[in-house]
């Protein structure tokens, strides 16, 4: 992989925060991206609490079962501007937000959506599991089962939402949704593949180890609190849920 990115990169490594609340953070990043408010790209890393989130290609008709239903059982389904269809984030999945600039990176959209593939690949090959890409559906599948999916969303230049991998979330969501408007595919995770408990913590940290070979960057730890220093304009988060 070329020297792609900036040599440093900030992370900030979040056990949990709310979609909504994430999503208004990435917006924030981006445009103190493009006003050069901030001038390092940003990596998210963290999980989310229940929810299906529509992709620009989504739509209800891939929900299968009614939304009356999934008020019950406490999950919202939210219109996003990222590719792709629908799909669910919950606890155990692994989520990461990288906030790009692609023109100062130097970096093709296809070849940006491949490294992170690529990240998915090698954290998976470090448990034993061989993932590899679809040639008809962006993510990583272990055999016909989705392991990983990628979506993203370009402004101006800035690539935002990101990638998701099942560590050892609940799958019975997904069996509520055509996962990325496929039929009849399945989901899966690395407790199922292997058939054991998976450490998230140990997923994490592989996550950023390769995130930094495949990118040729350094990740640079900080906080949501550090980061607000760098962002003058960005608003305190509140409670992270």
């Amino acid at each position: 992989m070329r020297d792609s990115l900036e040599k440093s990169c900030l992370c900030i490594d979040i056990p949990a925060m709310g979609y909504r609340q994430a999503w208004d953070l990435q917006g924030r990043l981006v445009s103190a991206r493009k006003d050069k408010t901030i001038d390092t790209n940003v990596i998210l890393l963290l999980e989310h609490p229940p929810i299906f989130t529509l992709g620009s290609r989504g739509g209800l008709n891939n929900l299968t079962v009614s939304e009356s239903f999934l008020e019950k059982a406490g999950i919202s389904v939210i219109q996003v501007e990222r590719g792709g269809d629908i799909t669910f984030h919950g606890p155990g999945q692994l989520v990461v937000y990288p906030i790009i600039d692609l023109r100062g990176a130097r970096l093709a959209v296809v070849e940006y959506i491949e490294n992170l593939e690529e990240v998915m690949i090698r954290t998976a090959a470090d448990w034993g599991i061989k993932a590899i890409r679809h040639p008809m559906n962006r993510g990583v599948w272990v055999g016909n089962n989705k392991l990983g999916s990628v979506g993203i969303a370009i402004r101006r230049g800035i690539a935002f939402h990101g990638m998701a991998l099942n560590v050892n979330p609940s799958l019975k969501p997904f069996g509520w949704i055509n996962p990325c408007g496929l039929q009849d595919t399945r989901m899966t995770s690395m407790e199922r593949e292997l058939c054991r408990k998976v450490s998230m913590n140990q997923v994490r940290r592989s996550v950023k180890d390769h995130l930094e070979a495949v990118f040729s960057v350094e990740l640079v730890m900080t906080g949501l609190r550090e980061l607000q220093g760098h962002l003058k304009r960005l608003r305190p988060c509140g409670n992270m849920a």
